[in-house]
């Protein structure tokens, strides 16, 4: 299941909040980002949009006005910094009522709300703990669990992956490869010889990562997509 949503917010720090939060739920599917409502509804009006997250306090059409012409449109939630408007917001049915500054979970609150509006449930959430891939070691196949794995080292024409054994397994494996292997599986490369389990990171300081008892560097050509994607919330 897939929610259209758009966001719009005249302020770029709260859309690029707004925007963050969209893209750790996977269900939601951002369709665009607006700094006013006018560009919002050519949007609206041509594309199956099922969610907005809308700011009330906008120069032209704001928030409510915006609501008032979709009529039977797309779901609305508020995000705003007054709560002044609270009840012409509940007045117009909107799904829920943000007030700025909100946490991650209770946008998520307001998200669920909107599927039950929807008539639709929240997809459940994969289970890692069930994820695997299977390792050629020597002569022998070997069942890695990924939830196991906390970092892949590149060592000469092998990979060096290591879990939560005392000993890595030994694989002769490409970076690449491994890479494609574990793609939207909650890993990330950041260095040519380092593929990283994210939750397995601890913590993030002057360009290296700590995992277990292991700094490991941030490669030069890695370190934006490292920044986009885990320390700006977008993965």
């Amino acid at each position: 299941m897939t929610i259209n949503c758009i966001a719009i917010d005249d302020e770029p720090l709260a859309l690029e909040l707004v925007e963050g939060y969209i893209n750790k739920i996977p269900f939601l599917r951002l369709v665009g980002t607006f700094d006013n409502s006018g560009e919002a509804l050519e949007v609206i009006n041509n594309e199956p949009i099922d969610l907005i997250y809308s700011d009330i306090n906008m120069p032209d059409i704001n928030g409510l006005q915006l609501v008032k012409v979709l009529e039977n449109g797309p779901k609305v939630i508020f995000t705003t910094a007054y709560d002044s408007f609270a009840v012409q917001g509940f007045e117009l049915d909107a799904v829920d009522y943000l007030l700025k500054p909100f946490s991650f979970e209770r946008f998520l609150i307001a998200t669920e709300k909107a599927l039950k509006r929807m008539g639709k449930n929240r997809p459940p959430v994969r289970d890692a703990s069930n994820d695997f891939i299977f390792i050629k070691t020597e002569h022998n196949m070997v069942k890695v669990m990924l939830d196991a794995i906390y970092f892949i080292e590149g060592y000469k024409d092998y990979l060096k992956i290591h879990t939560d054994q005392k000993n890595p397994i030994l694989t002769l494996k490409s970076m690449k490869s491994m890479e494609k292997i574990l793609e939207h599986k909650g890993f990330i490369r950041i260095h040519r010889s380092y593929i990283i389990s994210i939750s397995k990171i601890h913590s993030v300081r002057n360009g290296k990562i700590r995992i277990k008892e292991t700094s490991l560097p941030i490669g030069d050509n890695y370190k934006e997509n490292f920044h986009a994607q885990v320390l700006d919330g977008k993965i």
